[in-house]
C-alpha cells in the first residue's frame, strides 16, 4: 500500500476488494476499478478538468427528486441504458415485442382507468385512439395483463413538468379477456429532454439535439412473464434517426392514422380528425 503510482496502483485497489464475499459485487468491482483506471491513464485529466467531472456528477445528483432522474436522462444521453437493455432483452423471436428506454418521466402507481377511457385530463390537443392486442410467444392472447401508459402531450410535455392538479396522459389499464386495451389520449409530440440541468449543458457544448421522436411509453406487467418497457414512435417523424436518447426499432415504428370526422374504430362519434394507433404487444415467459 506504499510508494503507489500509475503502474501499480490499480492491482492494489483490486486487492483490497479480494475480502468481499460477494463474488458477483466483486467481479463488478474489479472491472470497474480496471476500466475506470485504464480510461484515465488513456485521457490522462489534469486535476482542474477531473474537478469539473466531480462537480457534473453533483450537479447531476442535485437534479433529481420524486419527479425526475437526471442520472437516468444521463445513461440515456451516453447510450448506457440502450446497451443495458440490448445486454438484457435479446430476443429474435418476431412474436415478442422489443424494448426501449424506461426515460425519466415514469411515475410508479398511475391512476387506474377503465378500457376505451379517455386520459387526456386536464390537456388538449388532437385526439388520438390507441388500441391492440396482448399475446404470449405462441400468440395467445392474455388476460389481466396490466399495462401502464405515460406520453407528452400536444406541445412536448410531460404532467410532471407542468403545475397541473392532478396526472394526466399517464394511467393504468388491464387487458380484458382477449387480452385486449384502448384508451383515448392526445397525440404526442416530438419534444426536447430537459435541458436545464447538467445533461442538457452536456448536449449544447458537445453540438447534439435533444429531441426526441413522438412516441408513447408502455409497461406491460403479468404473472410468469417478463416485463416489458417500451414506445411506440411516429413513424413520419423527423428525429427517428437521431433520438437523443438513441431508443428508435424499427419494429416500435407505427403509423399514427389520420382520419376523417365520424364514427371512430371503438364506435365513437368524432366530430374533428383523429388518429389512431392499432399495436399489438408479445410477451416472453420467464425462466
Amino acid at each position: 500500500m506504499r510508494n503507489l503510482n500509475a503502474n501499480n496502483i490499480t492491482d492494489a485497489v483490486i486487492e483490497e476488494f479480494s475480502g468481499c464475499r460477494d463474488e458477483r459485487l466483486k467481479t463488478i468491482l474489479n472491472s470497474l476499478v480496471t476500466h475506470l483506471h485504464a480510461f484515465l491513464r488513456e485521457v490522462e485529466p489534469t486535476e482542474q478538468e477531473w474537478t469539473e467531472a466531480i462537480d457534473f456528477l453533483t450537479r447531476t445528483g442535485q437534479m433529481c427528486d420524486d419527479q425526475r432522474q437526471e442520472f437516468i436522462l444521463l445513461s440515456d444521453t451516453l447510450g448506457v441504458t440502450m446497451l443495458v437493455d440490448a445486454l438484457n432483452h435479446q430476443t429474435s423471436d418476431p412474436m415478442v415485442s422489443e424494448s426501449t428506454v424506461l426515460g425519466p418521466f415514469y411515475v410508479p402507481d398511475p391512476p387506474q382507468a377503465s378500457q376505451g377511457e379517455s386520459i387526456d385530463w386536464n390537456v388538449e390537443g388532437e385526439p388520438f385512439l390507441v388500441e391492440g392486442r396482448v399475446h404470449d410467444e405462441l400468440g395467445q392472447p392474455l388476460a389481466n395483463v396490466v399495462v401502464d401508459v405515460w406520453q407528452s402531450d400536444s406541445e412536448g410535455f410531460y404532467d410532471v413538468q407542468k403545475e397541473l392538479e392532478s396526472a394526466s396522459l399517464r394511467a393504468r389499464f388491464t387487458t380484458d379477456d382477449q387480452g385486449r386495451y384502448a384508451f383515448w389520449t392526445v397525440t404526442p409530440a416530438p419534444y426536447p429532454i430537459p435541458t436545464d440541468g447538467p445533461v442538457g449543458k452536456m448536449l449544447e457544448i458537445t453540438g447534439r439535439h435533444p429531441y426526441r421522436p413522438a412516441h408513447v411509453h408502455f409497461m406491460l406487467m403479468a404473472e410468469g412473464f417478463d416485463t416489458l418497457v417500451t414506445q411506440v414512435f411516429a413513424e413520419d417523424d423527423p428525429y427517428l434517426d437521431s433520438d437523443a436518447v438513441f431508443g428508435v426499432k424499427d419494429s416500435l415504428v407505427k403509423e399514427y392514422k389520420l382520419l376523417p370526422p365520424g364514427r371512430a374504430p371503438d364506435g365513437r362519434a368524432m366530430e374533428v380528425p383523429f388518429r389512431h394507433l392499432t399495436y399489438d404487444f408479445g410477451l416472453k415467459a420467464s425462466r
